[in-house]
């Protein structure tokens, strides 16, 4: 057997808004994106360029639009807010664990994550699954704004996926860090359309493949509402007196919490 290794240099991009409260602006809610995807690759059907459209330009996307909104503010919120466009997320998050590993401020001032990546926008969203809510006091904060927003929130639709440790918020969980990673249910508010089969065939015939493309008919009115929900839930979050908190003993904060 015959290994080959290069080295690769690459990037997070970090932005950081800082907050209006003369305490509370030393702590920091976090959202994080990742912007790699997979490159130049095997040839499928004469294309090998993975452009990733979904997965995650706009997840991508949503952050920076998140960043525009809280900027926009009359008044800043409370504490700061952390913007983290991570590499590497797609060979083992390796973008956002460098990140938490090596923090650009204290580590004890980041006291939530939100991951946007892959939200899943190809048909009307009328309920969310805010995978992470059941393990933490964040279930409160996304209930609200999920209300406020007249969104429902659903359960797990595929639970054997298990996605609440594969995308960048889990780095943040493993450093004891409350977190939240929202994506579409499968409601669609229309009979014509089945969310869960809209899924299926975007996991079984374009992840992963040069053909997650721009061109696959995205709603992006879809991708609004994931902006609305996140930035909201961020906003009350950012707002709030007390620090979010594990449940009393919840499996992982009682594994991570301590760290």
């Amino acid at each position: 057997t015959t290994s080959r290794h290069r080295r690769v240099d690459s990037w997070n991009v970090i932005a950081r808004l800082e907050g209006s409260d003369p305490v509370l602006r030393d702590e920091h809610v976090v959202y994080v994106a990742h912007v790699d995807h997979f490159g130049i690759g095997v040839e499928v059907d004469g294309d090998a360029i993975y452009n990733g459209a979904h997965d995650n330009a706009s997840g991508t996307s949503i952050v920076l639009e998140i960043a525009r909104a809280f900027t926009s503010l009359p008044t800043r919120p409370r504490r700061s807010v952390l913007f983290l466009i991570a590499t590497a997320e797609e060979w083992g998050l390796l973008g956002s664990d460098y990140f938490v590993e090596n923090p650009t401020m204290p580590g004890s001032s980041l006291v939530a994550s939100f991951s946007l990546d892959m939200p899943f926008l190809f048909h009307p969203l009328r309920d969310i699954v805010p995978y992470g809510a059941e393990h933490s006091t964040l279930a409160s904060p996304v209930r609200a704004a999920s209300e406020h927003l007249g969104l429902a929130i659903g359960p797990d639709p595929i639970p054997e996926q298990v996605l609440f440790i594969r995308s960048d918020h889990f780095s943040f969980v493993r450093r004891g860090i409350p977190s939240l990673f929202i994506k579409s249910g499968f409601e669609t508010g229309d009979p014509t359309l089945d969310g869960g089969a809209i899924n299926t065939a975007f996991r079984q015939n374009l992840y992963h493949t040069p053909f997650d493309e721009v061109d696959q008919g995205f709603d992006f009115e879809a991708g609004a509402a994931h902006a609305r929900v996140n930035f909201l839930t961020g906003y009350i979050i950012a707002q709030e007196t007390a620090r979010p908190t594990w449940n009393p003993g919840d499996f992982f904060g009682e594994l991570f919490g301590g760290n």
